[in-house]
């Protein structure tokens, strides 16, 4: 008799997998005041919607998550690590609505902010959290954009405070380095790169054509002026717009490209890419905030900068 053919069953989605944000929160609100009383009143439901809440996750991820007595509520130790982890997703989800806040552009906003790709992507979202709870009734709107994009925009006044990456500010703008950055080149782990023994030379990796982000671009812009003494960049075998696209171009396989480090870290450590050692040839870059020359950042422009000066590199 025939094997019975193989019949792929689609995923359960995740969304069905995973307990809601607002679940998650009465969690950590739990393991702060040790009260699923307290924890229900401070997030504004009924203790029985509270503990019904808490009973659909237990049953969702198949695990006890609080011990609850007349002294109050204990968190397991499984409630102890699923806590943990609903830090994160919760931390994650504030600065996932920090950023979608300001990209909404609205009209009563006293902070326009202009933001290099990688920069609006994996740094903005939380000092735009810590701008908010420092001064919580500051509105911010953001434009995401390349470098030079960004440049433009503050020179004509359509943003207070740009953040650009590159190793001089823009003409015509005024700059506080914020912070630094490396550019990584990097492979998918099928790729005789990714195998080498010893590093790259620099002369090789001009002569290369690579996955590239595209001219105007704070990446292109100091991977240009690094190669420029080996002949330049070679033609590039992909131009993208988006660190997103070329992570996933370089992934599938098509070919090595030059990235943030910000942007490749959960790919690094999970070995869908591989970083590639580099020899003569430096790819480290300042990260700006720039301003129109002759002025001084005011208001809510100086004060996320000074917040953004406060935390660390």
């Amino acid at each position: 008799m025939a094997d019975a053919p193989f019949v792929a069953r689609p995923a359960t989605p995740l969304a069905h997998r995973v307990p809601d944000l607002g679940a998650l929160e009465l969690l950590l609100a739990v393991a702060r005041l040790g009260s699923l009383g307290r924890a229900a009143r401070e997030l504004g439901i009924t203790q029985p919607a509270a503990s019904s809440r808490i009973r659909a996750m237990e049953r969702l991820l198949g695990v006890a998550l609080v011990d609850r007595s007349p002294r109050g509520s204990r968190l397991t130790d499984a409630g102890s690590l699923v806590t943990d982890w609903a830090r994160r997703v919760v931390e994650a989800a504030e600065a996932f609505d920090a950023g979608a806040q300001a990209l909404r552009g609205r009209r009563d906003s006293r902070l326009r902010v202009a933001a290099s790709m990688t920069i609006a992507e994996y740094l903005l979202p939380g000092w735009l959290i810590a701008l908010h709870r420092a001064r919580p009734d500051t509105a911010v709107s953001l434009q995401a954009g390349n470098s030079a994009a960004v440049a433009g925009r503050v020179l004509a006044h359509e943003a207070d405070l740009g953040f650009v990456e590159g190793s001089e500010a823009p003409e015509g703008l005024d700059s506080a380095v914020i912070g630094h950055d490396r550019l990584l080149v990097i492979a998918a782990p099928g790729h005789p790169w990714a195998r080498r023994r010893g590093p790259l030379d620099a002369r090789e990796l001009a002569a290369t054509p690579l996955i590239l982000r595209e001219p105007g671009s704070g990446t292109r812009q100091v991977l240009d002026a690094g190669l420029a003494p080996y002949g330049g960049v070679a033609e590039p075998l992909l131009e993208l717009a988006s660190t997103t696209a070329l992570k996933a171009a370089a992934v599938r396989g098509a070919g090595p490209c030059v990235l943030s480090e910000l942007a490749v870290g959960e790919e690094l450590a999970a070995r869908r890419l591989v970083r590639v050692a580099v020899e003569g040839v430096r790819l480290r870059r300042d990260l700006r905030a720039v301003w129109p020359a002759g002025t001084r950042p005011a208001g809510p422009a100086r004060d996320l900068l000074s917040l953004i000066h406060g935390a660390p590199d």
